[in-house]
């Protein structure tokens, strides 16, 4: 569980930047369980371990990990074949941690949680698909789109006119700042799931912990020789224990 008792090395993992690829399939209930509410469960969610509705407030996780300073954040969903091949490809090609988020149904223990992305109409309208260099467009023939607030800085989803049509974003992938790519996967309603972003919300390059931790070992090595493990273990931090 990513995201419970995992989240500690979740956070870790992702601010080092280690080669590592995570797939977090999202099914908002603890599905192998038995039906619990998880940490991405809406708020008033009724199951066996929360019969009078869940109380907490859920995690987004590609908020989550953007606020940990992820360098490859992207979310996709389980039956988009297409979209989810393209990620995942996106996703094993970067160099250091990527998190995929995938959105999963759990058909036994909460279905249809994800039918308003699934539904083709209801996706039309709902679904927002990131491409970098892109205008962030969707809806009917690219009718809505989103913007940023002059004064606040927040992104808003608007109509699309002629007047404002100069003002639509256009996504930015390789941002180095994670700000904007924070902002947008703000834009996902927990309990509605409208306007919610789909697609590489982050890809910048940063050193790689595996590569860094290499250079150093060699480092180490050129200055002072192999180290001695039993010279090491017999060193001066020891102690004897008498009876």
């Amino acid at each position: 569980d990513a995201l419970s008792i995992g989240g500690n090395h979740l956070i870790h993992a992702l601010r080092r930047n280690v080669n590592l690829k995570i797939l977090l399939f999202n099914n908002r209930i603890y599905g192998l369980t038995k039906g619990q509410y998880s940490p991405t469960s809406e708020v008033g969610k009724i199951t066996k371990s929360t019969p009078m509705g869940s109380l907490d407030a859920p995690f987004n996780p590609v908020s989550l990990a953007l606020g940990a300073e992820a360098s490859f954040v992207a979310r996709t969903v389980d039956s988009d074949r297409k979209h989810l091949t393209g990620v995942l490809r996106a996703a094993a090609d970067h160099p250091g941690t990527a998190l995929v988020e995938i959105y999963q149904n759990c058909n036994i223990f909460n279905d249809g949680a994800f039918d308003a992305l699934k539904d083709k109409e209801k996706a039309e309208e709902a679904v927002i698909r990131l491409e970098h260099g892109q205008p962030i467009r969707f809806g009917a023939e690219g009718s809505k789109g989103v913007v940023r607030d002059p004064v606040t800085g927040d992104l808003h989803v608007v109509a699309v006119t002629e007047e404002n049509q100069s003002r639509i974003l256009v996504h930015d992938a390789h941002n180095p700042s994670p700000t904007t790519a924070f902002a947008l996967s703000r834009l996902a309603d927990p309990d509605t799931l409208h306007h919610t972003p789909i697609g590489v919300l982050r890809s910048v390059e940063r050193p790689v912990y595996d590569s860094l931790m290499s250079d150093q070992l060699d480092t180490a090595v050129e200055q002072h020789g192999k180290g001695d493990l039993s010279t090491l273990l017999a060193g001066n931090d020891t102690w004897t224990v008498v009876g």
